[in-house]
């Protein structure tokens, strides 16, 4: 019973929410299908969680390396005669991940902030309708176009900021683990590098 209620409250407030909640809908179906998207994708290529002394072993032997990154370590390690061809295989690295994740960020980002501004539609369209209401003629009909105005730029208002609240924090956690992947990328240079510069020869009395 509580079940009906709590389902019949959701489908009131959506029917006072007015023509804009469907668009609404869609709006959110199509962020957070993007947002999650990228959030999973990059979750898949957080490689400074990898165990460090397993990934320096695999700089070591890359033949050992498995996954992406073993791929990766793979790819540098056949580039690694010269410290400026190590750096050239990870600039080409990171030319093929980061301008991508940075141009579906800024994408998700774009999508995220249309929610508030589709809700301050909504806010404009319920006032309208709370104004129509206003000049009507005194009476019952008057009373209840106001109400239904005034819930309408409530609710569409309401429902934009919801939308994109959580995306903007998922979206901040995304450029996080776009940072991450862009520090590691800069350790796994260094450590190619350090690999391949010369022992110190230590003298023997």
């Amino acid at each position: 019973m509580q079940d009906d209620g709590f389902w019949a409250s959701t489908l009131k407030i959506w029917m006072d929410g007015g023509p804009l909640m469907v668009p609404l809908a869609l709006l959110t179906l199509v962020i957070y299908y993007y947002v999650l998207s990228l959030y999973l994708d990059l979750s898949r290529r957080q490689f400074g969680r990898v165990d460090p002394n397993l990934w320096s072993h695999w700089v070591d032997k890359p033949s050992e390396g498995t996954g992406e990154l073993g791929e990766i370590i793979r790819y540098v390690s056949d580039h690694d005669n010269s410290t400026a061809r190590v750096r050239a295989s990870l600039n080409d690295i990171r030319g093929d991940y980061l301008p991508r994740i940075d141009s579906r960020t800024r994408f998700a980002m774009i999508l995220v902030s249309t929610a508030p501004l589709a809700g301050l539609l909504g806010t404009v369209m319920g006032m309208l309708k709370t104004f129509d209401g206003i000049s009507a003629s005194a009476g019952a009909g008057t009373t209840g176009l106001v109400a239904g105005g005034i819930a309408e730029a409530l609710i569409t208002t309401e429902t934009g900021l919801v939308i994109a609240i959580p995306g903007y924090v998922l979206l901040s956690r995304v450029r996080a683990m776009r940072e991450g992947l862009d520090l590691f990328l800069i350790r796994l240079e260094n450590a190619f590098v350090r690999r391949m510069l010369p022992r110190p020869v230590i003298a023997r009395s």
